[in-house]
């Protein structure tokens, strides 16, 4: 498991970026970002559902779903840019994957992309249309993609008094880019957290999410082992992470079109991750 989540995490530590595509679409006006800075997924609707804030108030962290309600899984990809890659992507760089959200639209299947404020910025059409997509939602996974803690896999690393500007920046430029309704949910890049940056997203009111089944899609060459990587790990109520970035995640739109047959025959529904939380707030 550790030495999955080091071939994972190991995106973050090169640098190498991304997620996401999509079709174009005019950005919508930038919102201010505030303390409890995700609205609901539409005006008439109650706010997506959070987890209840851990002891002394501390961000609550969730990592899967109950495990005898059903076979449900949910499959979550990392939209990951760090703040001075900007020069790449003008270079040239792909970091999108079309084929990918292409597929996961053929095949009907709802997930949940947790994007960075500076892919947001570089990308806002293509942000706009996974905001827009009621396949999709759209949670945060900080602005710059740099560390909450220390020795996070190479990361640079933010301040805690910059940990609550991270999440807020975030959301304000989701919503700059078109993503009117981004979700209450945060992943902490390189899944690396502590108390110290638990408590300083408390007034946020976020929930952290992070996961029980690490893909390995990371710079992974070899698609089949991805797939078997998956289908070992996954169990009742799961959350996988994979990554939909062209470049350093080549092997994951073949993933999933192996992975999601193969789990729907043995009986999983694919879900996001709010249906996730909230059949865990009411079993609770």
């Amino acid at each position: 498991m550790i030495a999955s989540l080091r071939r994972l995490t190991a995106l973050c530590a090169l640098g190498a970026a991304v997620a996401a595509c999509g079709t174009a679409g005019s950005p919508g006006p930038a919102r201010p970002a505030h303390a409890n800075p995700a609205p609901s997924a539409s005006p008439s609707a109650s706010r997506p559902p959070t987890l209840t804030p851990g002891p002394g108030g501390l961000t609550p962290v969730f990592e899967h779903g109950p495990r005898d309600l059903g076979k449900t899984v949910a499959l979550t990809f990392d939209a990951d840019m760090t703040a001075d890659e900007g020069p790449r992507a003008a270079s040239g760089e792909h970091f999108d994957n079309p084929d990918l959200i292409g597929t996961l639209r053929l095949l009907k299947v709802p997930a949940t992309i947790f994007m960075t404020g500076r892919w947001a910025e570089q990308y806002p059409a293509q942000a706009r249309t996974l905001g827009h997509d009621p396949q999709f939602e759209v949670a945060n996974h900080s602005y710059s993609h740099y560390a909450f803690t220390g020795d996070c896999y190479g990361l640079p690393t933010v301040g805690s008094a910059g940990m609550r500007k991270e999440v807020e920046r975030a959301y304000a430029s989701l919503r700059a880019a078109g993503v009117s309704h981004p979700m209450p949910y945060f992943r902490f890049p390189g899944g690396c957290y502590d108390q110290k940056a638990l408590r300083a997203l408390s007034a946020t009111g976020v929930t952290a999410v992070q996961w029980d089944v690490v893909s390995g899609d990371a710079f992974a060459t070899d698609a089949d082992a991805v797939v078997q990587q998956v289908l070992d790990g996954v169990k009742p109520g799961s959350v996988v992470v994979m990554h939909c970035t062209r470049s350093a995640a080549p092997t994951t739109e073949r993933v999933v079109r192996a992975v999601v047959p193969e789990l729907r025959r043995q009986g999983y529904r694919f879900v996001k991750v709010s249906e996730l939380i909230g059949e865990t707030k009411g079993h609770r």
